[in-house]
């Protein structure tokens, strides 16, 4: 098998390592807007470097992983969904619904593969509680806490191109929401706080955010997330049933210290950011996209997923912005499909 690798940065750079280990990927073609660091990672993986996207496609592939800025997901979709190809594409599919309605179109019309990168499908911690809520062992659901705290915030020159903290950061809770619950979230409240650094405002965006989730049973959840978390990288998702309640995200490196007197010490070397916290879960989910290019498993996160979590994301920005709670019918692309 020959994958194309769209984009070399930091996630690429994941991702490349990962293919170019896997016994069923034979060779890979890295390109990036950076030729430089193209030629560097693929000479260090003792891959081939590409001039640029069209080579990709002209030079021949099985299929395409796309890891460039988010501006460029959707229509490197589409050319790959014209060209027959299966892809795996890092979240979001584009930065606005229509962007990621249009590329959902070419892929089904093409009839083929989108695989979309959330991660946490693939975590340990999160497909347990998936078991958990499934299986019935915490009874009645009612209550679902979850955050997302980055320990740093990111280069002032990329916010602009982040998409807001709900579209970047808390899509990946909206996502995991849905798929550890199965259910679908009916209604939203939201607020943000621009109070941290003058590059939030300039961007438009906010450092800190905040939201009411309700679903479709009646479940509330309550999603927060931060780049101002010095303390270290902390993703939590807690759930509370009639019965039993669990935790995801708390071990030995969890960024947090109790006061209580009898309450575990602070972490001596907590998480620093998503990719050493998740390291496992991006290797796991480029395993899979492999099974599914090989047709030996169903895609464990299509186009119309992501469409969902991003439609959650926007009612939250619309509500952020509007100062009101915010239907999901509202928002553009509904009639979601039912969460397996």
């Amino acid at each position: 098998m020959r994958i194309g690798v769209i984009g070399t940065g930091r996630i690429g750079t994941i991702h490349a390592n990962t293919l170019s280990r896997h016994r069923d990927v034979g060779s890979l073609i890295l390109t990036d807007t950076d030729a430089t660091r193209a030629q560097e990672l693929a000479h260090r993986l003792g891959e081939t470097a590409a001039p640029g996207v069209e080579e990709i496609f002209r030079w021949g592939v099985d299929a395409v992983v796309i890891t460039t800025a988010t501006s460029a997901h959707a229509e490197l979709i589409g050319r790959a969904a014209r060209s027959g190809l299966p892809v795996f594409c890092e979240k979001p599919i584009a930065l606005d619904l229509p962007g990621s309605l249009t590329a959902i179109a070419e892929v089904e019309a093409a009839g083929t593969v989108l695989q979309m990168g959330f991660q946490r499908r693939f975590d340990a911690g999160y497909t347990g509680a998936r078991v958990a809520v499934r299986s019935g062992r915490l009874g009645r659901l009612h209550t679902v806490r979850a955050l997302t705290s980055d320990q740093a915030p990111p280069d002032a020159a990329w916010l602009p191109l982040s998409g807001g903290l709900y579209r970047d950061t808390l899509i990946h809770d909206f996502d995991v929401l849905r798929w550890v619950t199965g259910r679908e979230v009916t209604d939203v409240y939201a607020a943000g706080s621009d109070a941290g650094p003058r590059m939030f405002r300039e961007a438009g965006d906010v450092d800190t955010a905040a939201a009411l989730l309700t679903l479709d049973d009646g479940t509330l959840a309550t999603l927060t997330a931060t780049r101002m978390n010095g303390a270290g990288y902390d993703v939590r998702m807690e759930l509370a049933g009639e019965r039993d309640q669990i935790v995801v995200g708390l071990d030995d490196r969890t960024p947090i210290a109790s006061t209580e007197p009898t309450g575990p010490p602070a972490a001596d070397k907590p998480w620093t950011g998503f990719l050493e916290r998740f390291g496992p879960a991006y290797e796991a989910e480029l395993n899979a996209f492999v099974e599914v290019v090989r047709g030996e498993r169903a895609n464990p996160c299509d186009g119309r997923e992501a469409l969902q979590a991003l439609r959650i994301a926007e009612a939250c920005e619309l509500s952020r912005r509007e100062r009101r709670p915010v239907h999901l019918a509202e928002i553009a692309g509904g009639s979601p499909p039912v969460v397996a």
